[in-house]
């Protein structure tokens, strides 16, 4: 139990004041769960707590409503009303058995009237109080947010990880069949060898994004049709599934670059994989290779409806994403570390009545 002189409020007023504030407080009692104002009733008055606990909330519904705030013993509430002549905004309900002190409106707004000290106090208080509201309800905002991410970042990694599976899926039934001839065996077995392989990728390139790691990538000299040849090959296979034809314009050049195969094979799955998502009824890829003097650039190119301008910005940014019901945008994240580690750039643009165009360039 506290004093009226050692409410926040109260506690910097002089003996004048506060002679002129006993005479008009009232002292109202409150059992455990008893409700001491409800959300939209008329604020007719502020209080302060000289003992117990009164919980804030909002929602109508007692099963549905939401705590707030905890007002303790020498803190005040319903203040609002008495600057506002609003209906109330939140419930008020004592928490345990609480006794308060209930000012009303138009005793406490002549008081303010006659006291600088006591507005000035009251300024400071909502002040201080819609900075705790501010901070909370941020707090809440983030929290929220980190877990929408972690969902749609969920989604993403089981949308990548679906099509590689499937493919291990129908390889392990063909190796089931009694007759199948050794070489369609050995075709389902590599299958599925290159499969687990994407599958690790998968999980190493997230393993690396989320550490944020800074390990450098082993680079080794290689050619690059012999390297983007096959993996072309591969990705032909799930486009097919989804309709989708993959078309060279001009063949990859057979320069040597130094490369990181695993890393950049993730590129190419990433790119042509969200060129086919931006396709659900089907169309085509080209992909297109330019050389320059000091570097080859490789443009993947989709016949769908473009980059949306919505996205554009943030286009490589992680968690970035338009339109896609599965993603979060972390593929073009990883995609532009992986070129920028081999030393290019990677971008992107759309040409008047064409799709997306993705391209990145590798040094010589």
């Amino acid at each position: 139990m506290v004093a009226l002189e050692t409410v926040v409020l109260f506690r910097h007023l002089g003996e004048r004041d506060l002679g002129a504030l006993r005479r008009i407080v009232r002292e109202k009692q409150f059992s455990s769960g008893q409700e001491i104002f409800r959300e939209g009733a008329s604020g007719d008055g502020m209080y302060a707590v000289k003992s117990g606990l009164v919980e804030i909330s909002t929602g109508s519904a007692a099963a549905k409503r939401v705590p707030l705030s905890e007002v303790k013993e020498g803190e005040i509430f319903g203040e609002m009303a008495v600057v506002e002549n609003q209906p109330r905004s939140a419930n008020a309900i004592a928490a345990v058995d609480t006794v308060v002190w209930f000012i009303p409106r138009a005793d406490m707004l002549q008081l303010l009237d006659k006291s600088p000290a006591l507005s000035l106090s009251l300024l400071q208080e909502i002040s201080r109080r819609l900075r705790q509201f501010n901070k909370h309800y941020i707090s809440e905002v983030v929290q929220a947010e980190r877990m929408s991410v972690i969902g749609r970042f969920t989604n993403s990694i089981i949308h990548d990880l679906k099509n590689p599976l499937s493919v291990i899926g129908m390889a392990t039934e063909l190796l089931s069949a009694p007759d199948i001839a050794a070489d369609k065996r050995e075709r389902a077995t590599q299958y599925i060898r290159d499969q687990t392989e994407r599958i690790n990728d998968l999980i190493t390139d997230v393993l690396e994004f989320t550490r944020g790691s800074a390990a450098p990538m082993p680079l080794i000299p290689l050619s690059y049709s012999a390297f983007v040849l096959p993996v072309i090959e591969e990705l032909r296979h799930d486009a097919r599934v989804k309709e989708v034809q993959i078309e060279f314009e001009n063949q990859p050049p057979s320069r040597e670059l130094r490369l990181n195969p695993r890393r950049l094979r993730r590129v190419f799955y990433n790119l042509i994989h969200n060129a086919t998502d931006a396709m659900p009824e089907g169309g085509k890829i080209i992909i297109r290779f330019v050389m320059g003097r000091t570097d080859v650039t490789t443009e993947i190119e989709d016949s769908g409806p473009g980059i949306a301008p919505e996205i554009t910005d943030n286009l490589f940014k992680a968690f970035a994403t338009h339109g896609k019901a599965n993603g979060t945008g972390l593929g073009l994240s990883i995609s532009k570390k992986i070129i920028e580690d081999h030393g290019g750039r990677i971008w992107a643009r759309n040409e008047p009545k064409r799709g997306a165009i993705f391209a990145f360039a590798l040094p010589l």
